[in-house]
């Protein structure tokens, strides 16, 4: 039996620089995932050291957060049913060369690195992650 739940979705920088907040935001309501709240921010290398945490040890780590916090990305709560998975599947693998067609990283990404979307991984995740931008 599915569940409602909550996701995270970030709108990377290398999309919003190239104007495609309402085209990503149109693939989640067309595939029933509700903006539950969506805000445009841009936030320091430290702020994207802290969210990335989990990636402390990877090699790309340091390239990530400078990339995150280079220019604004916009932050939004998706809702509906296994939306974290249904979330996941929308944006396609993280190389937008392996993505399936119509994804999200098939259709915008540039390279793995600037693969226009982030998505939690899990339902856990989600929920660090959505506190982690909305301090309600």
């Amino acid at each position: 039996m599915s569940k409602i739940e909550q996701t995270l979705s970030i709108i990377k920088p290398d999309a919003v620089e190239r104007n495609l907040i309402d085209e990503i935001k149109n693939i989640y309501t067309k595939n029933n995932l509700a903006i539950k709240d969506s805000k445009k921010i841009h936030i320091t290398k430290e702020e994207a050291a802290e969210f990335y945490k989990v990636h402390q040890s990877k090699p790309f780590y340091n390239d990530l957060c400078t990339y995150l916090s280079s220019s604004p990305i916009v932050v939004i709560i998706l809702e509906g049913e296994d939306a974290v998975s249904k979330n996941r599947k929308i944006m396609g693998s993280t190389n937008p060369k392996d993505a399936e067609e119509k994804t999200i990283r098939k259709l915008y990404g540039i390279s793995i690195d600037k693969n226009s979307v982030h998505g939690s991984d899990s339902v856990e995740n989600a929920k660090k992650e959505i506190k982690f931008f909305f301090k309600n």
